[in-house]
């Protein structure tokens, strides 16, 4: 039972994870920017984080020395969220969502260059299945024309990620994690965002209750809810198998992406997330 329970919650995390651009694309096509979405994503999420923190009886105290590690990682979170939800402006949501997976390939490579750890037969072949499948998934419109700008914006977010990743794992003070962590990143986060939207003037009210509900759902589904399981998924299964369950974060999204938003599916597409699951598999896996 422990086995199947860890099992359910980690399908749970990452097609929770997947249902961004259920709550985001909705509350943008309603006349939001992404940024004004990021920004209410963020301050909702703080305040649900912060509840449920006081609900578990989880001090709110944090040590000096974690405040410069705290900011740095808001700040790979914050570059991780804007550029995904921009990606979605020029390219299916399905085929972002996937490029975005790739960011455990990416933290590899990072550990590679920067911290010494060691490359593999497996790793090289994984990096470059990875490349195909975003070389494949490039090809998104019906002219077949590469959206290059796309394609960047996106590796830009798995980039963000990857750098948290990394940054969270060879952090000082272990002992500052799971949703207190999480708290703190998206606290700091919230206040870099309506600070920096406040100042330029581009903080706007939420337009209708559905555009809220929108909002409120994409602060609580892709992330309490995302986060609560994930924990439960590696108390129950280990880390490993739940990394490798992430693989429902990008099927996810491509069936939202089709079945909601009318988003095309074609060959070289399915090419493209196929190599990117089987890339990310191979390096979670020989880890």
């Amino acid at each position: 039972m422990n086995k199947l329970n860890g099992l359910l919650y980690g399908i749970i995390s990452s097609a929770s994870f997947g249902l961004i651009p259920l709550f985001a694309i909705p509350a943008m096509q309603h006349g939001m920017d992404f940024m004004n979405v990021i920004s209410y994503r963020f301050l909702f999420a703080t305040i649900a984080l912060a509840v449920l923190l006081k609900i578990r009886k989880v001090p709110f105290s944090i040590e000096k020395s974690d405040l410069p590690t705290l900011l740095l990682l808001s700040f790979f979170y914050l570059i991780s969220s804007v550029f995904l939800l921009w990606g979605y402006k020029f390219m299916p949501s399905g085929v972002a969502t996937t490029i975005h997976f790739m960011y455990p390939v990416i933290t590899t490579l990072v550990l590679m260059l920067f911290f010494h750890e060691k490359n593999s037969l497996f790793r090289t072949l994984a990096i470059l299945m990875a490349i195909g499948g975003v070389y494949a998934l490039s090809y998104s419109d019906s002219q077949g024309e590469t959206n290059m700008l796309g394609v960047i914006i996106v590796l830009i977010s798995a980039v963000g990620y990857a750098l948290y990743l990394v940054t969270v794992g060879q952090r000082k003070n272990q002992s500052l994690k799971g949703l207190k962590l999480t708290f703190y990143v998206f606290l700091f986060s919230t206040v870099i965002l309506l600070a920096g939207m406040s100042s330029t003037g581009n903080l706007h009210s939420i337009p209708d209750l559905t555009t809220a509900g929108n909002l409120l759902l994409l602060a609580i589904i892709p992330t309490i809810v995302s986060n609560l399981t994930l924990i439960e998924a590696i108390k129950y299964i280990g880390a490993t198998q739940t990394s490798v369950l992430g693989a429902m974060e990008p099927v996810t999204a491509v069936i939202v992406g089709i079945a909601v938003f009318g988003e095309a599916f074609t060959f070289t597409i399915a090419v493209g997330i196929i190599l990117i699951i089987s890339a990310v598999t191979i390096i979670i896996l020989k880890r």
